[in-house]
């Protein structure tokens, strides 16, 4: 049967790296990659940003080709890349009739094959035999109920005829991933895929991986979803010869052995750089003996002793040379968050002031619930609900870059507010440097921050001494993240409004961040639907705008 798509091969599905290597730059970006992935497998992919885990994706899917090595494909392929791009005129029905293309065509040569059956056609029958193969394969007369239950768990538009380009990049996310969980692809390549979910749309698509007899690719900051999800984590962090290494047992294993794996690089270097030392040492010795050795006393034993002194050296020599053949790198020392000083400067204000008060405030067909609240200084808030509850709004309306329709709005003039949006701005193609400086600058002369309390970018532990050269547009969605992040911070807000802050960052960053939040003097409204976030920050005072009680608001 020819359809000129990719049908799915069940059991005899493969899909895999042998040796992939892959630079940009002139700097490797991935290098030694050795991956397996077949049917039911549940691969989760770690890594600090700008380690390559969406560019293994691309390599996975055949949109990026790795400049040496292997990939074999052989099955279907159902992808969520962390950008997607919209095409002028696309529908809902649309996306979905890609991603359904396979039942859709299978059924189509069924029902062609019968009509042949009927006319008697040469070969209909061996043609129906596999088209009803296939079918049966995809369960392709339940495809559309699939897709119609995943748009609807995941809070998604069900409307088909709805263009793509009227819809926010949430909506087509979720619309996108429910067409990835109907259409039963032997393989499943996810690239942040958790962004843009609610609470019941996190349980959705836990549980759909859990159940899926497609083989996984999970690249996630979600920290509980890898733990219910991974029976397996590669990690693309430093490694001490350079190559990933893939962890059994879980996300909890993960965990376990890479701190093992970190602590045995440290030692193993050092006893490295000890035996360097001592050979150093017993190089100059020999040396040493070979130069008294040729001003000898007159006597026989002296000579003799002189003679020996080049042997030494040279068995030094070789010894220092085998070392190098098996040269340990130096531990790469991983990136380590430093939240700058926050909010102590409000002398002006007294205690039980409020920085921001909103009352009854509302946005016409954003934020319909009129909402009332007060930040004070040091307070922690988390503003919970759905999509579609207004918790983006209400933040924008607090950080001022969205005016009410109704209510007020009151900031103290001398409280600086910080907003982290949800979605970094279109990358430019200036360096990094460059835009955090001039940023600093815009600070210093508008007043905000005085030059002398601005906080250098390289004091954050945010980004690399080498990425700070890269053209923002270079960078990956999270290393742009943590410049955002970056941004935010460096006008040293009083009070921290943090829309979904998780989005795209790495694992151990989140940690950080959260450690942070916990011990900063600013006081923090937060909007998230990171299940281990919303756990640890399970004691703040909790917030729905849309007043509808749910699991949400459980804390």
């Amino acid at each position: 049967m020819t359809t000129g798509i990719t049908l799915p091969r069940r059991s005899r599905a493969q899909l895999g790296t042998a040796d992939v290597y892959i630079a940009r730059g002139g700097h490797p970006v991935l290098q030694g990659v050795d991956l397996a992935v077949s049917p039911g497998s549940r691969i989760g992919v770690v890594g600090e940003n700008g380690r390559g885990k969406s560019t293994l994706i691309h390599i996975l899917a055949g949109t990026l080709d790795p400049d040496s090595g292997s990939v074999r494909r052989y099955g279907s392929l159902g992808v969520a890349e962390q950008e997607m791009t919209v095409t002028p005129g696309r529908t809902v029905g649309d996306l979905i009739d890609i991603e359904l293309a396979a039942a859709r065509a299978a059924l189509r040569i069924l029902d062609d094959s019968a009509v042949g059956l009927s006319e008697g056609r040469s070969a209909a029958a061996e043609t129906y035999a596999q088209a009803l193969e296939v079918a049966e394969q995809l369960e392709a007369w339940d495809a559309d109920r699939r897709v119609d239950t995943a748009l609807e768990a995941l809070g998604a538009v069900t409307d088909r005829s709805r263009l793509l380009s009227e819809m926010s990049v949430g909506q087509r996310y979720r619309v996108r991933l429910a067409a990835l969980l109907g259409a039963e692809h032997d393989f499943l390549l996810l690239d942040e895929p958790t962004n843009h979910l609610d609470a019941d749309g996190l349980d959705y698509l836990t549980e759909r991986l859990q159940q899926t007899r497609s083989g996984i690719v999970l690249v996630s900051h979600d920290r509980a979803l890898l733990s219910d999800v991974a029976a397996s984590i590669l990690d693309l962090n430093p490694s001490r010869d350079g190559r990933p290494r893939l962890y059994g047992g879980g996300y909890a294993g993960y965990r376990e052995g890479r701190k093992a794996e970190y602590a045995r690089w440290v030692d193993e270097y050092n006893r490295q750089e000890a035996e360097r030392a001592r050979l150093a040492g017993d190089l100059e010795h020999a040396r040493d003996r070979l130069v008294d050795g040729w001003r000898p006393d007159k006597g026989t034993g002296k000579h003799q002793r002189a003679t020996r002194a080049p042997g030494l050296v040279r068995s030094v020599h070789r010894r220092q040379d085998a070392l190098d053949d098996q040269e340990i790198t130096t531990p790469v020392p991983p990136l380590r968050f430093t939240m700058p000083p926050l909010g102590a400067e409000l002398d002006l204000i007294e205690p039980d002031t409020p920085l921001i008060r909103a009352e009854h405030v509302a946005v016409a067909g954003r934020l319909d619930r009129p909402v009332s609240l007060s930040v004070l200084a040091g307070s922690r808030l988390v503003v919970t609900g759905p999509n579609g509850a207004g918790k983006s709004t209400l933040l924008a309306v607090l950080g001022q870059t969205v005016a009410p329709t109704s209510g007020t709005l009151v900031v103290d003039p001398v409280v600086r507010v910080g907003l982290l949006g949800q979605e970094s701005a279109p990358p430019s193609g200036k360096r990094v440097r460059e835009v955090y400086d001039t940023h600093l600058g815009l600070l210093a002369a508008r007043g905000v921050v005085p030059e002398d309390r601005t906080v250098p970018l390289e004091d954050l532990g945010l980004l690399a001494e080498a990425d700070l050269d890269k053209r923002v547009r270079d960078l990956s969605m999270g290393q742009q993240r943590r410049l955002d992040l970056a941004m935010t911070l460096a006008a040293r807000p009083h009070v921290l409004l943090l829309d979904e802050p998780t989005n795209h960052l790495s694992i151990t960053l989140v940690d950080e961040l959260t450690e942070a939040l916990e011990a900063t003097d600013a006081a923090v409204v937060l909007a998230t639907h990171d299940r281990q976030l919303r756990r640890d920050v399970a004691g703040w005072k909790h917030l729905n705008p849309s007043g509808d009680p749910g699991e949400d608001d459980a804390a």
